[in-house]
């Protein structure tokens, strides 16, 4: 019996032996640290389709290969002043790729920096800073006297050329509260022009995608610029007071409504409803109040265009349960009375909120999901006004948050649209939210 024990011992070991030469063999290129001095040749760009095209300079965040020799000798690698991240999956005695640093030098030494265990060897390199992006404003709405933060990359501020951001009108603000990389925080100016917000650097202008006061594809202002608020079952409370920022708005709960832990249906108090048409027959879809959305703005392209509005929650009543549903409906999913509409020959449907129970035996509906709270557990805008970004491709969830069964296909499934705190498939925390929401918009998103 111990001679057995002894022979599947010593198998056992033999066993992890030649596994051990088995896994060595399997990897023949593992990468290994080696001494010595690194060389660099050349760099090129990472493609072997671009391997002809040799550079001298590059911009951040690109990807690069380095090409010599003894590069698995390379510790840390630095551009300038700032340290590249490593990825030995990437590293061959010959071959480096590596990403730029995303930020921006402090120091321009205008050098590749590799440090070995003995040795830093520096290789002549450009890193070339891009001009600045403008991707956001945090109120696009801002009125004078408020901070506003503009959100980007690439925001310099030189001796030379001063960072400077250019209203509308033609002001320039140079004088900023804070500013990083990636945001400038100042106090708006008065500024009753609509139109895009520049910022320069040194590198360059770039202007906004975005509008400030921003009125195109304006569909709810509730100030009468369109004439169009509340059609449907619910009367929602279109209200104006001390917090307004361009007058009139709607307001979703009212402080003492309850909005469960699990987003319970409640239409009467957390539900905005414009649903088209009217009680003609044929309904009226293209005029006055029950006109349909996409005959008062341009939806053709909708896949490149965001749904924008301004929102206010006052810190005193936060948000934490239930998700923000947005859902535009065509003719087939709700109208205001279920009577023809001229040069549409499809199913007219009545009003209803089947879209959103999936009750309507046609399957779940697609629709944004719009919930910030769940990032901390509860939620509200500093008793200021934001602006929320709704991109019109998002529109693909059930009312749980799962992939819906049908999404928007036309610009004619923009007829409606019901915004509606409920459900969502997440469990918050049972609250009293204040939804306070203007200038309902659908822009494009360049």
């Amino acid at each position: 019996m111990n001679k057995i024990k002894s022979i599947i011992g010593i198998m056992a070991t033999l066993v992890l032996v030649v596994g051990s030469l088995t896994s060595c063999e399997d990897q023949p290129d593992k990468f290994e640290l080696t001494d010595g001095k690194p060389e660099i040749q050349y760099i090129r760009m990472p493609y072997l389709s671009q391997a002809d095209s040799l550079i001298v300079e590059a911009s951040l965040q690109s990807t690069i290969c380095l090409v010599g020799n003894n590069l698995t000798s390379i510790r840390e690698l630095w551009f300038n002043d700032q340290q590249a991240k490593l990825n030995t999956s990437y590293i061959t005695n010959h071959t480096l790729i590596v990403q730029v640093p995303a930020t921006i030098p402090a120091e321009v030494s205008d050098k590749i920096y590799m440090i070995t265990k003995r040795d830093t060897v520096a290789y002549d390199f450009h890193v070339s800073v891009p001009g600045p992006s403008v991707a956001s404003m945090s109120c696009e709405f801002a009125p004078a006297g408020s901070d506003v933060t503009i959100y980007g990359n690439y925001f310099i501020d030189d001796p030379n050329v001063p960072l400077t951001v250019t209203l509308p009108d033609g002001q320039e603000v140079t004088n900023f509260k804070s500013f990083t990389q990636s945001a400038i925080t100042f106090t708006m100016p008065e500024c009753s022009e609509e139109g895009n917000v520049s910022v320069t650097t040194i590198y360059g202008t770039t202007r906004s995608a975005f509008h400030y006061l921003d009125s195109r594809g304006m569909m709810f202002d509730f100030d009468g610029l369109t004439g169009l608020g509340n059609h449907g079952w619910h009367s929602r409370d279109i209200l104006s007071d001390e917090t307004s920022i361009t007058g009139n708005f709607v307001q979703l709960g009212n402080g003492t409504a309850v909005m469960s832990e699990d987003g319970g249906w409640d239409d009467s108090n957390f539900s905005f409803e414009y649903w088209c048409g009217s009680w003609d027959d044929p309904q009226n879809v293209t005029s006055g109040e029950g006109i349909a959305l996409h005959n008062l703005v341009d939806f053709t392209d909708f896949e490149n265009m965001s749904l924008k509005f301004e929102m206010y929650i006052p810190s005193q009543y936060p948000w934490s349960a239930g998700a923000m549903q947005i859902c535009f409906e065509g003719y087939d999913k709700v109208t205001t009375s279920g009577y023809p509409i001229e040069g549409y020959t499809g199913v007219v449907a009545g009003a209803g909120a089947a879209v959103f129970s999936g009750d309507n035996g046609m399957g779940e509906w697609g629709r944004a999901m719009y919930r910030p709270w769940t990032a901390t557990g509860s939620y509200h805008t500093s008793d200021q006004w934001v602006t929320v970004t709704v991109p019109l491709n998002s529109l693909v969830y059930d009312r749980l948050g799962g992939s819906a069964d049908m999404v928007p296909q036309t610009a004619e499934d923009f007829a409606s649209l019901t915004i509606f705190v409920v459900s969502g498939g997440v469990q918050g925390m049972e609250c009293t939210p204040i939804i306070k929401i203007d200038n309902i918009r659908a822009v494009p998103n360049k």
